[in-house]
Formats: structure tokens, sequence, C-alpha cells
């Protein structure tokens, strides 16, 4: 049996890009690659005498490589790799199966690193299985992993992109809530090749999106603060509820932002006003020193070429897009940082009109 080997390359994201809370997302220059190899499936399930073959063999580079699993049963890629082939009739990994991993994306930043790595999954499990899923079943099967549909669909398809989750029937709509340790059963050391066998389908249809405009003079200064910040603490510090004032502030720029960032030549004062938020920034204030000060005293005034700043996601990291000027702009954020004691890197990403890939290299 000839060995199959093909790469897997998915981009960074950025989500919000200001009044954007859940809506939309942004594909950038910073990846996550898989090179993978393995036998075929056998014509014939392995026999119970058998069983199935050995698990996969994972190295990792780059970002994050002292702390991602490496066991394939513990490793998030791996996890959802094997939930897609579940999904679809196929309860085990191939023979000889080998997977290294470079990452490119630092963890706990607001730059999509999990939605990467769900999405790397989704493809792996599709490539293995030979499935050809359609791109909207990928994205499926994703969104039973990471709920919120902005950084995978962005990681996805590419670009700049608004997302939703569809109103599904009563029983869609349960099928595609299970709690995750369903979708993503823990593996304990006595687990048998039974274990987590038949996992819950996800629903057709989950997630809808639309790719927007984007001008091909914008790009991406990402300044990235050397301390990780998790999504589920961002969203703690968020309320509950909103005020009419805000909300309609937000969609009002929104409604304004995606048009503007299309636009050639851009216009700054335009974009400036419509990246501002009052939904989620000014509450997740508290987590980032010097946040307050970096998006009062970085303005396209101070720093000409400058379009807009937010925050990335759930932060800590700034997204600053722009023309022209990134060194300033970079080294300016810089110094509001390290006044709050804070160290940061920064780096001018594009952002990517293509989503993620699968490279077949042959036999």
């Amino acid at each position: 049996m000839s060995l199959r080997r093909y790469t897997i390359k998915v981009p960074a994201t950025s989500a919000n890009i200001g009044p954007g809370f859940d809506v939309v997302g942004l594909s950038l220059s910073l990846y996550l690659t898989l090179t993978v190899s393995h036998h075929p499936y056998p014509s014939e399930s392995p026999s119970s005498s058998n069983g199935p073959p050995p698990p996969p063999k994972i190295t990792y580079s780059g970002e994050g490589a002292d702390e991602v699993p490496l066991d394939a049963y513990k490793n998030l890629t791996t996890r959802v790799a094997l939930y897609v082939l579940r999904c679809n009739g196929r309860a085990h990994f191939p023979p000889d199966l080998t997977i290294h991993a470079h990452n490119e994306v630092p963890f706990g930043r607001g730059l999509g690193s999990s939605g990467a790595a769900v999405i790397a999954g989704v493809l792996l499990g599709d490539a293995i299985g030979e499935l050809k899923l359609s791109e909207s079943r990928l994205l499926d099967h994703a969104l039973m992993v990471e709920r919120h549909p902005d950084n995978v669909t962005a990681a996805l398809v590419g670009g700049f992109v608004g997302s939703y989750l569809r109103e599904l029937s009563r029983e869609a709509a349960e099928a595609a809530s299970v709690p995750l340790a369903e979708v993503l059963p823990k593996y304990p050391p006595d687990a048998g090749e039974e274990w987590g066998k038949d996992p819950p389908s996800p629903p057709e249809g989950i997630g809808h999106y639309v790719r927007f405009g984007w001008a091909k003079e914008i790009r991406a200064v990402a300044i990235i603060p050397e301390f990780e910040l998790s999504t589920a603490t961002a969203r703690d510090v968020l309320p509950l509820a909103y005020t009419r004032k805000d909300l309609v502030f937000n969609l009002q720029r929104l409604a304004v932002l995606t048009t503007a960032l299309g636009q050639s030549p851009p216009d700054a004062e335009l974009i400036y006003e419509a990246m501002k938020d009052r939904v989620h920034q000014p509450y997740r204030k508290i987590l980032i020193p010097g946040l307050p000060d970096v998006l009062a005293s970085v303005t396209p005034t101070t720093h000409p070429g400058l379009l807009g700043i937010c925050l990335s996601g759930a932060g800590p990291t700034i997204l600053a897009l722009a023309t022209g000027g990134f060194e300033e702009i970079g080294v300016g954020v810089e110094e509001v940082f390290r006044r709050a004691g804070v160290q940061v890197t920064w780096k001018v990403l594009q952002v990517v009109a293509e989503g993620s890939c699968v490279l077949d290299q042959g036999p």
C-alpha cells in the first residue's frame, strides 16, 4: 500500500474588529501547518483480534510546542479529526499516521489559535477518510466544537467575513447544542476501542456566512502582549444585558465598517470611528493593562497611515489596520504598553483572501 502524503494549512484569525462582536472575522498571514502521512485504510475493518492500528505519532514545533499534548486522544486537532471520522463511518485512525504540526499562531492572545486547531482537525479528518465533505458540512462539524462562528468561519474560508448561527428546528438545535464533552469525550487510561465511538453528528446548515470586500492597501499590525488571556475569562467580565443606546452604537458602526474596509482608497476618518465598540472592549480593560490608553492615544492624527484600532478577538492582542506607518504604529502601541508594565511583540500581517487548504503531495 502506497503512503499518502499531504499538507494542511490554516490561517490565524482576528474576530470582532471593533463593533462586530461574535459576528465578523478576518484571516491573517500566520499559519498552523500540518504535514501528514499515512497508509490507506485496509479494505476490511480491523478484526477484533487485531484491534485498531497503533495511535498516531505527533510532533510539534513553533508556538506552544512545550504545552501541546502529543497524545492523539488529548490533542485538540486529532480529537476533532477523530470526531469527523466517526461521524462519517470511520471508527479509527488509519495505519501509520504521522503528523508534524508547525504553529505560528500564539496561544491565548486573541488570534484564533483554538479555531485554527479545530479547522485543522476538521480538514484532517476529511482528508484521512477521503470524505470529500462540502464546505458547509466542514463548517457544521467545526461548529459542534467551537460554538462561535466568527473565528472558525474566517479560518476555513479566508478573507473578511460575517457569520451567524441559524435558527434551527427544535430537534436540530438540540443536536447542535449537546455538551462538548459528548462531542469530544475525554479518554481515560482504561478506555477501550469502543470509547466515544458513536458521537453526536452535526445537523446540516448550523452556520452561514458572507464574504465582505477588502481594500488591498490595508494591512494589519498585530501588537501581542506577552501574557495569555483565555476566552472564557474575557467573556466572564461581560454583562448579561446592554442598553439600547450601546447596541445601536455598535450596529451603526458595524453597518458602515463592513463596506468601508472594502473601499479604495480607505477613508481613515470613517473607519477609525466605525471600529469603536461599547459591547466588549470597555469591560475587558480590567484584564488588559494599558488598553484604554492604547485605544485613546493611537489615532490617525498621531500615527498617519492608521485606519482603526481595536482588540483582536477577546484580547490581549491589539489589531491596528493601516495603509502605512506600520513601524510607527507598532512602536507607538508598544510604548503605551511599556508604560503600563506590559511587554509586547508586534508583527505586520497580510489579510489573506485564501482560507485553509489541503495540498496533496502524492504517494
